[in-house]
């Protein structure tokens, strides 16, 4: 570009920047620091933006959208949550009944997490978590610590969206939801009730290994998707979904800094409300609701902007990626079924994560061709293997599968297989205990699907973690 035409260069400029409003002062700002040396002309273009544009520090969204984020992810994964011992369910149970105290459940507890440390190193897995095991479900507590949401027990089911597959789920069994969170008032972040589990994870691994560490959080629309139009918080609260939205973005936002100034490097969001825009069974009811005033596609596209503000602020090298699954409850149960055919292109392109975790170990989840729609500078790594059932599948097939899945990327990218492969890791489709009791499978055949995953791992990209 030495000597270039200034116009073909100004239109350079704008074709690699990323469309989006806010990234344009990023874009302006740090491309004079990376182009000083032998690039006067987009020098000179530019340095009159940086000196009268905002100061953006290089850690911005431009650069976590562009580079392509590795270890993490890594080749062999597991979303998180791992079966919990008995001891330590019995525990919880006696805390509940007032049987003993928290200090007896605290100690097994961190006995627990020790032990299930310890098996994930010596299975080979890199992205360390606690197994979820201070959880009583996965998407932990998160909004309950927030001011303005209060937990309800055995909510009024006229409150929810009957439609949605977990609700459905619960009601067609004859049941309702046990427990609900929801907005009460002005949303506040007051103190994270993740950090002390992270700084305990962190504590027993080795310190070079720290950034590999993972911890799973809820999906910010979790309490929204599920309540009826206009019953997710009161309306002197809050006038619109967008400044309720705002709120939880704040909150997300502070709780991130405050894990990452903690060291924290790698987080999954986990979130099943994204495979239900995949349901035709929910798309049909979300038609016939009379109370919704948007469309699906709308819904989806406000959730997309609501995810990238949560994550806006984070640090260039703190990974985000987010996980797609459709229910892991107990017994093994799942909620909905669907392709990511008709949202892939917004999730993959618009979404401003790093990885995507998806389910892939059943037709339920449609084919690979989708895959077609991930940039580049995105990595994803499919649940082929399931964490529901104690079966185990064959590794040939599985080697297949994950050939077949790089094919799309890469036709998709006018790539190669193996450039494509860069981009992939394997794992489970989901965890194997998002609720405490636990998937229909023992202890012994998580440690055989785990070993498949690294065995699998190992022999696609041998050597890589």
């Amino acid at each position: 570009m030495r000597g270039a035409d200034p116009n073909k260069c100004r239109r350079l400029l704008f074709h690699i920047g990323t469309p989006h409003p806010t990234s344009l002062p990023v874009l302006l700002n740090i491309r004079p620091i990376v182009c000083l040396k032998g690039y006067h002309v987009l020098q000179i273009l530019l340095l009159p933006f940086a000196i009268c544009g905002p100061r953006i520090p290089v850690q911005s969204t431009l650069t976590m959208a562009s580079n392509l984020h590795r270890d993490p992810p890594f080749r062999a994964e597991h979303l998180g949550s791992l079966l919990r011992p008995d001891n330590l369910l019995q525990t919880r149970a006696d805390l509940d009944n007032g049987k003993t105290q928290q200090e007896q459940l605290t100690n097994i507890e961190d006995t627990s997490v020790k032990d299930v440390v310890d098996t994930q190193v010596k299975l080979g897995f890199h992205p360390i978590s606690d197994g979820e095991y201070r959880r009583h479900m996965f998407w932990g507590t998160f909004f309950p610590g927030l001011e303005g949401f209060k937990e309800i027990k055995n909510p009024d089911v006229d409150i929810f969206r009957m439609y949605m597959p977990d609700i459905a789920a619960f009601t067609e069994s004859g049941h309702k939801p046990g427990e609900s969170v929801i907005c009460t008032g002005k949303i506040k972040h007051v103190g994270s009730t993740y950090v002390d589990q992270w700084d305990y994870l962190k504590s027993i691994v080795p310190k070079e290994r720290v950034h590999e560490c993972k911890i799973t959080l809820a999906a910010p629309e979790w309490y929204h998707m599920r309540y009826k139009e206009g019953r997710a918080y009161p309306k002197d609260v809050y006038p619109s979904d967008k400044e309720y939205f705002a709120d939880i973005a704040k909150a997300y936002q502070t709780e991130l800094q405050i894990l990452y100034d903690n060291g924290l490097r790698n987080v999954q969001i986990d979130d099943p409300n994204l495979a239900y825009f995949c349901s035709e069974k929910m798309l049909e009811g979300w038609k016939k609701d009379p109370l919704n005033t948007k469309t699906t596609d709308q819904t989806l596209d406000e959730y997309i902007d609501f995810y990238n503000d949560c994550i806006s602020k984070r640090p260039a090298d703190m990974h985000v990626g987010v996980h797609i699954c459709r229910g892991n409850f107990v017994n093994s149960r799942h909620f909905s079924e669907g392709g990511y055919d008709r949202v892939a292109k917004k999730l993959f392109q618009d979404m401003h994560v790093n990885t995507y975790y998806l389910e892939y170990d059943t037709p339920r989840a449609g084919g690979f061709e989708p895959l077609k729609s991930l940039p580049k500078n995105k990595n994803v790594i499919l649940g082929v293997i399931t964490s529901k059932f104690p079966e185990m599948e064959d590794m040939e097939e599985m080697k297949k599968r994950v050939y077949e899945a790089a094919d799309f990327v890469a036709e998709g990218n006018n790539q190669t297989r193996q450039e494509a492969l860069q981009r992939l890791g394997v794992s489970p489709q989901c965890g194997f205990a998002s609720h405490s009791a636990g998937n229909s499978v023992k202890k012994h055949d998580m440690v055989n699907k785990l070993t498949l995953v690294r065995e699998l791992a190992d022999s696609i990209w041998p050597g890589e973690p």
